[in-house]
Order: structure tokens, then C-alpha cells, then sequence
């Protein structure tokens, strides 16, 4: 089973948080490939009414990162926005724990992010 907390919670869309997101990881010296894209998987889909908002016509996006930094496994970041609000979460899976080191290095690219650090790129 995955947890998710949301680590951080930003008030700009999940295209934004994105870019930044992987600025900052890479200026960290850490690499991230983006493995989903809510949007891109519902380019095929037609008249499909988002659970959020009941029509088709709505801003919901996660997008999943795998994050590497040394360790023998990638951390998994997940970002989810919808209304102009970004949540930053880390996947816990309970049957393997993460890296501490690498959860740390991400940890604090996203307090410098939460702290404002990167809101002059947003």
C-alpha cells in the first residue's frame, strides 16, 4: 500500500510547481524523469467528467516523478493541482522504505521551495 502526505502545498498550478520542482532538483545535484501526466492520458478520452468538478472542462493534474540521487532506487514524488493549488507528496510504500539520504536531499529542495526560495521563478 502507497501513503501519501502532502509535504507541501503551494498556491500555483502543477505546470508551474513542475518546472520548478525539477530546477531545483537538478540544481541539487539530484535527476528526475516524469513518468505520468494526468493530462497527456486523458488526450484520448472523450466526454469523461472529472470527479472534482463534474464536467469535462477542468484543471486537475498529477504528474509522478521518479527522483534519483545516488541511491540504488528512485524516491517517488507526486504532484497533484487542481483551482490553482499544487500538493507535493512523497510515495511511502510499506513494503520498501526509501533511501533516508535521498528523502532528506528532497525534503529540503521542497522546504526551500515552501520557504519561497523559488517563488521568483513561479
Amino acid at each position: 500500500m502507497t501513503m501519501l502526505s502532502p509535504l507541501l502545498s503551494i498556491e500555483v498550478s502543477c505546470d508551474q510547481v513542475l518546472q520548478v520542482t525539477k530546477t531545483r532538483l537538478s540544481q541539487a545535484g539530484l535527476s528526475s524523469v516524469q513518468t505520468f501526466d494526468l493530462n497527456t492520458a486523458r488526450l484520448g478520452l472523450h466526454k469523461c467528467c472529472c470527479p472534482n468538478h463534474g464536467t469535462e472542462a477542468c484543471d486537475c493534474q498529477m504528474i509522478v516523478l521518479l527522483v534519483y540521487g545516488g541511491a540504488p532506487e528512485p524516491e517517488t514524488l507526486i504532484l497533484h493541482g487542481n483551482n490553482g493549488q499544487t500538493w507535493i507528496s512523497i510515495a511511502d510504500f510499506a513494503v520498501q522504505r526509501g533511501d533516508t539520504k535521498l528523502v532528506g536531499r528532497i525534503r529540503n529542495v521542497l522546504e526551500d521551495i515552501q520557504r519561497g526560495k523559488a517563488y521568483a521563478d513561479l
